[in-house]
């Protein structure tokens, strides 16, 4: 199952990124293309996968209808200091015509080396049929973080997509889609969201099978975000088309054990993150669905036993969530070519 959906896609195309919040917020930048997930780098600065605005072709029918076309505009941003830089460049990026709606670099994080995903969102097959640049979509890179001159290169340890078409953990569909990417003991964890898998990687990159969240009520499972915290990675669920609400949850994983749930209710999660003192964030990115008339997304803070949080709400199909010294970090109109932001909100 693929993340996006063409309905919504069109609508946040529409849209300008100014919604009303919840909580007090700052606009820390504002301009990307179609921002998803973003990290703290070692060095200070702020890291933002854009997954760009696609090009001029090949094109292909999109996931959810409609023409995706190829294009190498996809790119890892860096803002320190309020100011915004592109530090890498060229990555491969497949859209809708508009540039909405993009799939290219899906995550960042960081364990002394930076790691960046890319998303595919299709059979590995289709990565034959795109120039040299599409045989880096579906896959795990690193990157040395820090200053921009010169810019830094991405190596890639793992090719995500082709795990899936080996070995298929879910025994359904053969169709990968990288989405977050988390360190853990003894390697990363990476979310397929169109594998409907969490995967292990090691340092060497070797890959195995975590977890497998299964269809289920005849929609399938699409984990997006993923997080770590002590001895458990935490993983959120979008949920398949028809994106019902209150259907989605947030499962604990133990390497070794079947996944656990600990919240549930919620409605298509994009991503998670878990403060020090073990709080849960969860980033909604359509509250009432994905094909509401007017999805609006919000971030939730969630404590055992008690009800979800709002803490800000009015966001425009938000694509990625941090935590960093208080407040939380997310990215705006994730599916909007030149109209995502950056915006922070106090916790």
């Amino acid at each position: 199952m693929r993340v996006l959906v063409a309905s919504a896609v069109a609508l946040a195309a529409a849209l300008a990124p100014t919604p009303a919040f919840a909580a007090p917020t700052t606009v820390v930048v504002q301009g990307l293309n179609n921002p998803r997930g973003l990290a703290f780098g070692p060095d200070g600065a702020l890291y933002v996968a854009e997954a760009g605005k696609g090009g001029n072709g090949p094109c292909f029918p999109g996931p959810e209808g409609g023409e995706s076309c190829f294009g190498t505009t996809g790119a890892l941003a860096r803002i320190k200091n309020g100011t915004l830089t592109r530090v890498v460049t060229g990555l491969p990026s497949l859209a809708a015509p508009d540039g909405s709606g993009a799939i290219g670099p899906s995550d960042v994080s960081f364990l002394g080396l930076g790691l960046l995903t890319t998303g595919l969102g299709a059979n590995p097959d289709l990565r034959a049929q795109l120039p040299a640049a599409g045989q880096k979509l579906g896959s795990l890179f690193t990157f040395v973080p820090g200053p921009v001159t010169p810019a830094p290169t991405l190596k890639r340890v793992a090719d995500i997509s082709a795990y899936e078409k080996a070995h298929n953990p879910d025994g359904g569909e053969i169709d990968s889609n990288p989405q977050s990417v988390v360190p853990g003991p003894g390697g990363l964890a990476v979310t397929d969201a169109g594998g409907n898998s969490l995967l292990g990687v090691s340092a060497s990159g070797a890959i195995k099978t975590l977890a497998v969240f299964p269809e289920r009520d005849g929609f399938q499972a699409v984990p997006t975000g993923v997080a770590y915290y002590q001895g458990a990675y935490y993983v959120a669920q979008l949920t398949g088309f028809p994106f019902p609400k209150g259907a989605a949850r947030i499962y604990r994983v133990v390497p070794g054990h079947q996944p656990q749930i600990v919240a549930q209710g919620l409605t298509n999660l994009i991503d998670v993150a878990i403060a020090p003192n073990g709080t849960l964030y969860a980033l909604e990115i359509a509250h009432e669905g994905l094909l509401s008339p007017v999805p609006s997304g919000r971030l939730l803070k969630i404590r055992p036993g008690q009800s979800p949080v709002t803490i800000a709400g009015g966001l425009v199909l938000p694509g990625g969530l941090a935590l960093h010294e208080g407040y939380a970090y997310i990215s705006d109109c994730g599916v909007c070519a030149g109209g995502g932001q950056i915006v922070r909100v106090p916790l």
